[in-house]
């Protein structure tokens, strides 16, 4: 669960969520809004890129309005703004606006290390938003999410979701939501197993890994057997991003260098590395490139783009598994 420092003020000033775990990156983003919301209905959102905030725009975004407005603006990816848009923002810091968050998402990394020193020197609110690697943190995060929904769950059947669902905590966070919403009474080890078992061969992961394989095929009956389980599928089309994103960061890696130095540099586990590395034999650039943006028209299609998503993420599936193959 992500944590927080200093001021415990959603709308203070500026608001630092640091760390790579985007669920929770998403959610310290929705908690400012929701307080500004709370506040003033009519509160406006500006949720930018680092493309998108070029030298002036921050200062334009917080001017004084005519209407003294309440405004959220949120910087996803602070760690690769350009320098010029830095000084702005280290600037602003100094002297933050009226009636306006700002909130800075950072990897937390040495990348813009200036920028973040800078916000926590000025006093920013910090969220702590690390990525999840260990188990026992998994574990920690199902028992506070059943802690927040108001319901019990056994230590057994809490073990039990994270051994059935894996490491992505957007899976596990709809797993509880969706046991919470059925389920009266204390949540227990054979409920777990009633609802998913089979899951953990049938989750987004999985869908992904097949289709990445080029094994089209395997990758839609994984497919629909996640489909048929209740897994989210904006959960799919980020898995099969993260699957084709992998293949495309190896691919441009050194080549010789060893799984330890390309898992720090890359940010992946060793395991990783080696599954990966089987994986991209039949890849290339080109087909890199058709799979994202496969991918990208499937998740703008299950986020309210399109009519059938179970549609929208068979093509990407056949097109993610076609390019695997593009090399051959």
């Amino acid at each position: 669960m992500a944590r927080k420092t200093a001021a415990d003020d959603p709308l203070a000033p500026v608001t630092l969520a640091v760390g790579q775990e985007d669920l929770l990156l998403d959610r310290a983003v929705q908690e400012v809004v929701a307080a500004a919301r709370a506040a003033d209905a009519d509160t406006d959102v500006r949720d930018l890129t680092p493309d998108a905030l070029q030298p002036g725009t921050l200062a334009e975004l917080t001017s004084p309005s005519l209407f003294a407005e309440r405004k959220v603006v949120v910087v996803r990816n602070a760690q690769d703004l350009s320098a010029d848009t830095v000084k702005d923002v280290k600037g602003y810091l100094g002297a933050p606006a009226e009636e306006i968050t700002l909130v800075l998402l950072h990897a937390g990394g040495a990348k813009g290390k200036g920028l973040l020193d800078a916000a926590r020197k000025a006093g920013a609110r910090e969220v702590a938003c690390p990525k999840m690697t260990k188990p026992a943190d998994r574990l920690a995060f199902v028992r506070g999410e059943f802690r927040t929904l108001g319901r019990s769950a056994t230590p057994e059947a809490c073990q039990s979701l994270v051994d059935a669902i894996g490491s992505d905590l957007r899976e596990l966070a709809s797993a509880c939501a969706q046991l919470t919403a059925d389920i009266e009474g204390v949540i227990d080890e054979a409920v777990v197993a009633r609802y998913y078992t089979g899951r953990a061969e049938a989750s987004s992961f999985t869908v992904a890994d097949r289709a990445v394989e080029g094994r089209a095929a395997e990758a839609l009956e994984a497919l629909r057997w996640a489909m048929a389980t209740g897994v989210a599928p904006v959960l799919i089309t980020s898995a099969l991003a993260q699957g084709v994103r992998s293949i495309g960061k190896l691919a441009s890696a050194p080549r010789g260098a060893r799984p330890g130095d390309l898992a720090r540099e890359l940010g992946m586990p060793p395991w990783k590395i080696d599954r990966v590395r089987q994986q991209m034999r039949g890849w290339s650039a080109d087909g890199v490139a058709a799979a994202l943006l496969a991918v990208a028209e499937a998740d703008a299609g299950v986020k309210g783009g399109g009519d059938d998503p179970e549609y929208a993420l068979e093509e990407a599936v056949v097109a993610v598994a076609r390019a695997a193959r593009s090399r051959r």
